[in-house]
């Protein structure tokens, strides 16, 4: 995990492109009836100014809230540090999936005066893959890139 400002800046925008990379892509492929390879390349675009909004809510807003709230659920000096991370994971999805698809409703869907039954939809469409997505591929994934980016300065600050 992220020990200083710089790391978590580097983290945030690792976990974001993963993320909202991923969720750019299933919204597509939901979009258009299914998965093509063209997905993989389009999903660039939209990640450029879906990428920002995701930073600036997740680190500035939703990452403090959900350590706040997995603090409380989990207790470091006693339960498995496993269990912090899958916390704080779990509870990002909870903020940031309703968030990210609100704004995905508001600049993609053209819902009009249907704005929130078409968010709500889009939230439930959403949220079982970003919590899946999350816990089982993007999580584990950034953490090791960001092991190995950091691996020198990590293992210094276990030393003392």
């Amino acid at each position: 995990m992220p020990k200083t400002k710089f790391q978590e800046v580097i983290f945030t925008i690792i976990m974001v492109f993963f993320m909202v990379y991923a969720m750019i892509c299933y919204n597509t492929a939901l979009n258009i009836g299914g998965m093509k390879n063209e997905i993989f390349l389009s999903a660039f675009k939209e990640l450029s100014f879906m990428g920002p909004i995701a930073f600036i809510l997740d680190f500035f807003i939703i990452g403090h809230i959900a350590k706040k709230l997995a603090f409380k659920i989990v207790n470091p000096a006693k339960d498995n540090p496993f269990f912090l991370v899958l916390a704080i994971s779990a509870i990002s999805v909870v903020f940031m999936c309703p968030l990210m698809s609100l704004a995905a409703t508001l600049i993609f869907k053209n819902a009009g005066v249907e704005v929130i039954s078409v968010w709500l939809e889009t939230t439930a469409l959403n949220f079982p893959m970003a919590l899946c997505w999350q816990l089982f591929f993007a999580g584990p994934i950034v953490r090791f890139i960001f092991r190995h980016i950091f691996r020198r300065s990590l293992t210094a600050d276990n030393t003392y």
